[in-house]
């Protein structure tokens, strides 16, 4: 039997998202995702220049991998955070911390300083991710909740279109820099929309944290970087550090996610487990999509930006189109469509590299994995809501994400061991992608099966 998510607001209107008594919410949420967006995008566009002014290519992956590491502490105390206390005082940290992250990296001189400022960011960023689902969704009816996602991926749409040419823009005229320090200045005001709605969300049941979680969580985190440290290990020696970083995550796992998820359980647990596996295959292609264009196609940075705002637009297409499916049937049908149109998108990225094909390919497959995971992505988030009790909507939330972040984490740090850098050869990778979205695709259909 589903559970419905209380609603803690009038609902005058319960067809429209910005009826009265949730408006401010909805409106703060889509500010504070469309920063987020764009730091994500902009950061991502910008790598490139970043690891050659700051002679770190050896450490790409890791500027991207260390940010999901962190971000499992984030998303666990937030959890507890929304449960016990209320979103607000989740948010208020994790806008704090964010921020200080952004200055650590705008003004880092080397790219471990770059990567530390990354992994702030990844626990700031992990605290508000699982706020923003809690908060707006115990204020936001569940009949509404396929809008509410989808509204979330929309707020993608504009830094999706001019996050990249605007972060090359900046890279051109004052320096990398300043794409993150530019966001750092947006902070404050996100903070003064979504902060006001979140405070009256109200609090939650006032138990006490409970600090065994944060160790599981900190053990994974560890083993994450620990898995990254391998690609950096030469030869031989990376083995211990990868065989180790991946027992303290399967372990951390296992603590922190529900019963079956490792294993595709049917319901919650599959849930779970896809959102992870399709989080990493978005990760996993696109830290190294524009190192693809602009190394292997001579694609200029700007023009490589183009490739992620295609796949950041059909994301949102996607996401809206799922939102208008109704019916258990169709909704059975298109969740396994949309993991499915996802690897194939992935396939024609690799096809030009392989075959004498235009590199133009490239921006039409990327628009396809865009197009199939926004059909996807969403649907889980209302598939968890759905099967989550209003006292476990944080702790559920909380484990959506961190299997969004293990696996990513992961899935990033054998990216970079697949990687050489003297090459440059990011086929393996691409191919590790497709791999993910195949698993993807033929587990989906578990998430519809009755929970035993």
């Amino acid at each position: 039997m589903s559970l419905s998510v209380p609603v803690a607001a009038p609902v005058s209107a319960p067809e429209s998202l910005f009826a009265p008594g949730r408006r401010a919410a909805c409106l703060g949420a889509v500010a504070l995702i469309s920063m987020l967006a764009f730091e994500s995008i902009a950061v991502a566009t910008a790598m490139p220049a970043v690891a050659q002014a700051l002679d770190g290519l050896s450490l790409y992956a890791l500027a991207f991998g260390a940010t999901l590491a962190s971000s499992v502490l984030g998303m666990t105390a937030a959890g507890q955070l929304c449960d016990s206390r209320g979103p607000w005082q989740a948010a208020l940290a994790g806008l704090t911390v964010f921020l200080a992250g952004l200055l650590l990296a705008g003004l880092a001189t080397a790219m471990p300083g770059l990567v530390l400022g990354r992994a702030l960011q990844g626990l700031g960023s992990g605290v508000l991710g699982v706020t923003l689902y809690v908060g707006v969704g115990r204020v936001v009816p569940a009949a509404l909740h396929p809008r509410l996602f989808a509204l979330f991926a929309g707020a993608w749409v504009v830094p999706g279109l001019v996050g990249p040419a605007l972060a090359s823009l900046l890279v051109q005229t004052l320096g990398w820099r300043s794409v993150f320090l530019a966001v750092a200045a947006v902070v404050p005001f996100a903070a003064a929309l979504m902060l006001p709605a979140l405070r009256r969300v109200g609090g939650g049941t006032g138990a006490p944290l409970r600090w065994r979680p944060l160790g599981w969580a900190l053990l994974a985190a560890l083993g994450a970087l620990a898995l990254h440290g391998a690609s950096q290990a030469p030869g031989l020696q990376a083995s211990p550090w990868f065989a180790g970083g991946l027992v303290a995550v399967l372990l951390a796992a296992q603590r922190l996610l529900p019963a079956g998820t490792l294993r595709a359980a049917p319901g919650l647990p599959s849930v779970i487990a896809l959102r992870g596996l399709i989080a990493a295959t978005f990760a996993s292609a696109e830290a190294f999509l524009p190192l693809l264009l602009t190394q292997h196609f001579d694609w200029s940075l700007t023009q490589a930006g183009f490739a992620l705002s295609a796949g950041a637009v059909t994301w949102s297409v996607g996401s809206a189109l799922q939102a208008r499916v109704l019916g258990a049937t169709a909704r059975r049908r298109l969740l396994p469509a949309g993991f499915s149109l996802a690897a194939l998108g992935l396939l024609v990225v690799i096809a030009p590299l392989r075959l004498a094909l235009p590199s133009g390919l490239v921006l039409l497959g990327w628009s396809l994995v865009g197009l199939g995971i926004g059909l996807s992505f969403p649907m889980l988030s209302v598939l968890l809501l759905k099967l989550s009790a209003p006292e476990q909507q944080g702790a559920n939330t909380s484990a959506l994400q961190l299997s969004d972040a293990l696996t990513s984490s992961a899935a990033l740090a054998l990216a970079g061991l697949l990687f050489d850098p003297v090459s440059r050869e990011v086929l393996p990778v691409l191919l590790l992608a497709l791999g993910l979205a195949v698993l993807a695709a033929v587990a989906s259909p578990r998430a519809l099966r009755p929970q035993p």
